[in-house]
C-alpha cells in the first residue's frame, strides 16, 4: 500500500525525521490558507499523486509548455494560480504512462534554500533477508539513471535484524554521502530515525529524494515516498486509513474486497488461476504461444463459489480481454466449486469471449461434468500446454 507525500512526511515527522512545514489542500482556497500558515516568503506547491517524476511531468490539459507538478510561488496569488491549474487536471509523468493521473490533492510546503541534494532509501533486500539502506550523492536525479550511468555513486548497506541500526551504520551512511562534522552526525541521526520508521510501520520502502542540506547547515527531507507491506496492515489500522482508492486501479480495488490477488497487465488474455506460482507459469506459457496475459489473478487455495464468480466478473470488466484461460489445480480448492463459479459468472455477465478451462485435482470429474452440461461454449483442455495453445487459437479465430 502506498501513500501520498504529505502523508509520508507527517508520518516520518512522528519518528523525529526533519521535514519542512507543510499542509495538504483539497481546493484552491485550502491551498492559499495552507500558505498563510507558513513563514514564507517562498512556497512550494506540489501535486499529490502516487507517481514519481512530478516536477518534470506535464498536465494534459495545459499544453506542452506548462509547468510541471512541483512549482515555486513567491506570493499567495501565485499559490492560488498554481493550485487552480493543478487541481482537477491530469498530470502525466514518466511513471504514470500516457494516461496520467488526475490531481485531487495538493501539498503546500515552506520553501527551502538548498545547498546540496542527496538520495537515501530503505527497502527489503530479499537476497539477504535484511533491510538495505541505499545512499547516493546524486540526489534529485532519477536513481535509475544514476544506477545505469554511474553505479559507483550508489552505496548499499545491509543491516542485520539481530543487531538493528548501530552507530557504525550511521557513520557509513554519512561517509557514503560525503558528509563530515555536524552534518555527518545529522545524517546518522536521520538514517537511524528512518530505520525506526521502517520497522515501526512495517514499510516495504522508504525513499527520500532529495535529502537536502540547507544553506543554514540543516539536513532535511524534502520529498518522501513510502510504501507498506499490505499483509501487515492488520497491525496498523491507522495506516490503513491513509489508503487513497482513487489512486489505484478500479479492478484491483474491487478484487481486494474479495481478498483476490489481482494485477492488471497489458495483454488481451484474461487469466484465473489458483496459486501464485501456477499463475506465473500460466502467464509465461501464454507468452510462449505468442500472446500476452491481461492480468495476474490468483483466487487462492480455498475460494468459495462467490469468490470465483467475483474473480470472473473482474476479468471480464477489462475491455481489453478477448479471451479467458482458467487454470485450476484442485487441492484445497475443489474443481466442482470452481466449475460452479465459472458457470454462474458466465451466465450472469453474458459471456461473449472465448473461454478455455483446464481443471485438475480434487473433484475434477465432477467439475468437468458441470462445465460440459452448462450449455456454454467452454473449450476444455487436458493440460497447461494444451490450454495455452487453445486459448491463443480461439482468440485469433475470433479476431
Amino acid at each position: 500500500m502506498n501513500i501520498h507525500e504529505y502523508q509520508a512526511k507527517e508520518l516520518l515527522a512522528k519518528f523525529g525525521v526533519p521535514v519542512p512545514a507543510g499542509h495538504a489542500a483539497m481546493s484552491v482556497e485550502e491551498a492559499v490558507d495552507a500558505a498563510k500558515q507558513l513563514p514564507g516568503p517562498l512556497y512550494v506547491v506540489k501535486a499529490q499523486i502516487h507517481a514519481g517524476g512530478r516536477g518534470k511531468g506535464k498536465f494534459k490539459e495545459l499544453g506542452p509548455d506548462a509547468k510541471g507538478g512541483v512549482r515555486l510561488a513567491k506570493t499567495l496569488d501565485e499559490v492560488r494560480a498554481h493550485a487552480a491549474e493543478m487541481l482537477g487536471n491530469t498530470l502525466v509523468t514518466i511513471q504514470t504512462g500516457e494516461a496520467g493521473k488526475q490531481v485531487q490533492r495538493l501539498y503546500v510546503t515552506d520553501g527551502v534554500d538548498i545547498a546540496k541534494e542527496f538520495y537515501l532509501a530503505l527497502l527489503v533486500d530479499r537476497a539477504s533477508g535484511r533491510i538495505a539502506m541505499v545512499a547516493s550523492t546524486e540526489g534529485g536525479m532519477d536513481i535509475e539513471t544514476v544506477a545505469h550511468d554511474t553505479p559507483e555513486k550508489i552505496h548499499t548497506l545491509d543491516i542485520d535484524p539481530a543487531t538493528g541500526f548501530m552507530p557504525h551504520h550511521g557513520r557509513a551512511v554519512a561517509a557514503a554521502l560525503g558528509l563530515t562534522g555536524d552534518l555527518a552526525k545529522q545524517a546518522a541521526n536521520v538514517a537511524a530515525k528512518l530505520y525506526d520508521a521502517f520497522l515501526g510501520t512495517d514499510a516495504s520502502q522508504i525513499e527520500i529524494n532529495p535529502l537536502a542540506v540547507t544553506d543554514d547547515g540543516k539536513l532535511m527531507v524534502l520529498d518522501a515516498k513510502v510504501g507498506f507491506d499490505s499483509n501487515a496492515m492488520f497491525r496498523h489500522k491507522d495506516l490503513a486509513e491513509l489508503r487513497d482508492l482513487t489512486e489505484e486501479d478500479e479492478m484491483e480495488v474491487e478484487a481486494s474486497k474479495y481478498d483476490l490477488a489481482y494485477i492488471k497487465l497489458d495483454g488481451d488474455i484474461g487469466c484465473m488461476v489458483n496459486g501464485a506460482g501456477l499463475a506465473m507459469a500460466t502467464m509465461d506459457i501464454i507468452k510462449l504461444n505468442g500472446a500476452f496475459p491481461a492480468n495476474f489473478l490468483d483466487v487462492g487455495g480455498g475460494a468459495s463459489k462467490e469468490k470465483v464468480t467475483a474473480a470472473f466478473k473482474i476479468i471480464l470488466a477489462d475491455p481489453a480481454v478477448k479471451g479467458i484461460l482458467v487454470n485450476i489445480f484442485g487441492g484445497i480448492m475443489k474443481c466442482d466449486i470452481i466449475a460452479d463459479g465459472i458457470v454462474a459468472a458466465a451466465k450472469e455477465v453474458d459471456l461473449k469471449v472465448p473461454l478455455v478451462v483446464r481443471l485438475e485435482g480434487t473433484n475434477v470429474e465432477q467439475g468437468k461434468k458441470i462445465l460440459a452440461e452448462s450449455g456454454l461454449a467452454i473449450v476444455p483442455a487436458n493440460d497447461l500446454g494444451d490450454a495455452a495453445r487453445k486459448i491463443v487459437a480461439e482468440v485469433q479465430k475470433a479476431a
